[in-house]
């Protein structure tokens, strides 16, 4: 009887792995699916990725593969007097109301299913395939960036033909490559460059010459994808890198290697009319949009701090169950106005507090906060035991988790599955035989 158990409570886990693997190509091809191949579903394919989220989160309860914690006991507790309140003092319409709640119920403890259930070997086959993504990933933006923006490859949600692309410089447009906007291009090659990384430090099993390949991929897509944000991403994961360093003298060569190899390849591109376009673009983009946000200190504390205190600021002239659950989302305010538009507030701590009220946005806000302290320790814990990657995740995936828009369903897929990986790195000491807890 124990064994028949046991059986079942395995065969149930990788299940679970595969729901979780779909989860993750869904989040990487949503885009692709609602702009090129079912255009006339792409309202209904917004959720596509909810059905295996609820499938995940059932079989999980079920072989008690997540067990609950003061996260969830208070999530919980908060989606639900915040749907009430929704429905009888804030917007009262309950399609808005089920799309807000949902985040809540859907999506936030999948954080923790994947910490139960990943091991080490999940982590090597995500980054392997993620990593042979971000070849044709590049060739696909570049195809888009030198694209007039009414080609099919551009093409917009549902039969829009006046294109995906947000306005960059110079007449040219960012590309959003397989997703439904940049944001989703950002985040993908923002960890793949935590997964180049990661296997620099010679702990992923990957052939050297595939990330020496993904690396120029990741360098590449910096001015093709006429990102600030990606280039900021990379970054900071360059710098967590510099911190594996200490541990590894080793490595110190390795990145002398890749430093001077990354400055002649640019050096040898930048005078390449193909590459060096790119390269002018995003320049161009790159000063104006400092400018006119009063440079790199404008960028930091009006349009990051700012939005933060300017929350908290009008968080006392709202109502005090705020607006309702979902109607700070585009699909929120699209059913209640018929427009796309940010109703209550661009930033996420503002949705949070316009939609819930200062109490429970608040108090959601914290949940999130102590969550991404909790993923600091665990990061620091495993990288005094010399294991690199929670720490190379780190920052994307606090930044997300604490500040992430939610409301967009690539973010908030991003930031579920990334901040449950960091959350699992622990496992790596596990074996990958598993007994029913």
């Amino acid at each position: 009887m124990k064994e028949l158990i046991l059986h079942k409570s395995n065969i149930a886990k990788k299940n679970i792995i595969v729901a979780l693997y779909l989860y993750l190509a869904l989040l990487f091809f949503e885009g692709a699916i609602r702009r090129w191949m079912l255009p006339q579903l792409s309202g209904p394919l917004l959720l596509i990725r909810d059905p295996v989220a609820i499938y995940i989160i059932y079989m999980a309860f079920r072989y008690r593969f997540i067990q609950w914690n003061v996260y969830l006991f208070l999530i919980l507790i908060i989606a639900f007097i915040s749907f009430y309140t929704t429905i009888y003092l804030g917007h009262g319409n309950i399609y808005i109301a089920l799309y807000g709640l949902r985040i809540f119920l859907f999506h936030f403890p999948l954080i923790f299913i994947i910490e139960k259930v990943f091991r080490q070997t999940d982590f090597e086959r995500i980054a392997y395939w993620t990593i042979i993504l971000s070849i044709p990933m590049l060739l696909l933006i570049i195809f888009q960036f030198y694209s007039p923006q009414n080609a099919w490859i551009n093409k917009g949600l549902g039969d829009n033909m006046e294109g995906a692309g947000f306005i960059g410089a110079k007449g040219y447009f960012r590309p959003p490559g397989t997703f439904s906007f940049t944001n989703g291009l950002v985040l993908f090659f923002t960890y793949v460059s935590v997964f180049v990384f990661w296997g620099l430090t010679n702990q992923l099993k990957i052939p050297k010459w595939l990330l020496i390949l993904a690396l120029f991929c990741v360098v590449i897509s910096i001015p093709f994808s006429i990102s600030r944000t990606l280039f900021f991403s990379i970054g900071a994961t360059f710098i967590f890198y510099l911190f594996t360093l200490i541990k590894n003298s080793y490595l110190f060569w390795r990145l002398s290697l890749i430093s001077i190899f990354s400055v002649l390849l640019l050096v040898y591109l930048s005078n390449a009319d193909f590459f060096s376009t790119s390269i002018d673009v995003f320049r161009e983009r790159f000063e104006k949009a400092n400018e006119s946000e009063g440079g790199i200190e404008g960028v930091v504390l009006n349009r990051f701090l700012g939005s933060i205190s300017n929350s908290l600021d009008l968080s006392s002239e709202l109502p005090f169950w705020g607006y309702g659950l979902g109607l700070g989302t585009n699909v929120g305010s699209l059913l209640n106005t018929g427009q796309l538009q940010f109703i209550i507030s661009e930033g996420e701590w503002g949705r949070l507090i316009g939609e819930m009220g200062a109490f429970l946005g608040i108090s959601f806000i914290l949940i999130r906060i102590f969550l991404g302290l909790k993923m600091i320790r665990l990061s620091l814990s495993e990288y005094l035991n010399g294991s690199f990657l929670p720490l190379l995740l780190l920052f994307h995936c606090i930044f997300n988790i604490v500040l992430g828009q939610w409301a967009q369903p690539t973010t908030l897929g991003f930031s579920i599955f990334f901040g449950g990986m960091l959350m699992a790195s622990k496992n790596f000491h596990t074996d990958d035989t598993f007994a029913q807890s």
